[in-house]
């Protein structure tokens, strides 16, 4: 976690200087083109400063959050921070998946369908939800019946 925090730290200050060497550029280089006057007069181009501003500000937040995260875990060090660390050493469960299922397509499609009525017509929400319900109890009680019931 160590190597993530300065990562993102270093990203942050990146950013923060690319706000600013961008909105120095959009100030002083471009006015001759044309692009970033406004009266004969240069400005500043606010979607690009802004944005790189809040990449850093992300960023920053993002190196925060997981370095106080690491100091409550008591300086906790992850396999990928350790020199002496082994590939299995990183190998954790990952949960219990079913590879035979068929229920999680049909839950995608129906969610496809779902989706679908939102954006063309909302008729087709009343063919997906259905399917939804049945794909969602499927999937629930695919272990309680049949082959692999328990």
């Amino acid at each position: 976690m160590r190597a993530t925090v300065r990562l993102f730290w270093i990203l942050s200050i990146f950013s923060f200087l690319l706000a600013t060497v961008y909105t120095i550029w959009a100030l002083f280089f471009n006015t001759e083109l044309g692009i970033a006057t406004k009266n004969g007069v240069a400005s500043v181009e606010w979607v690009g400063s802004i944005g790189l501003a809040l990449v850093g500000l992300l960023c920053a937040l993002i190196a925060f959050y997981v370095g106080r995260t690491r100091q409550a875990q008591g300086g906790f060090e992850l396999p990928e921070d350790r020199l002496d660390a082994n590939i299995d050493d990183g190998d954790a469960e990952q949960g219990f998946f079913s590879p035979w299922s068929w229920w999680p397509l049909m839950l995608g499609i129906s969610a496809g369908l779902v989706f679908l009525g939102l954006a063309i017509g909302f008729w087709i929400c009343f063919i997906g939800i259905p399917f939804a319900v049945v794909s969602i109890v499927g999937l629930i009680y695919e272990y309680h019946r049949g082959y692999f019931a328990h």
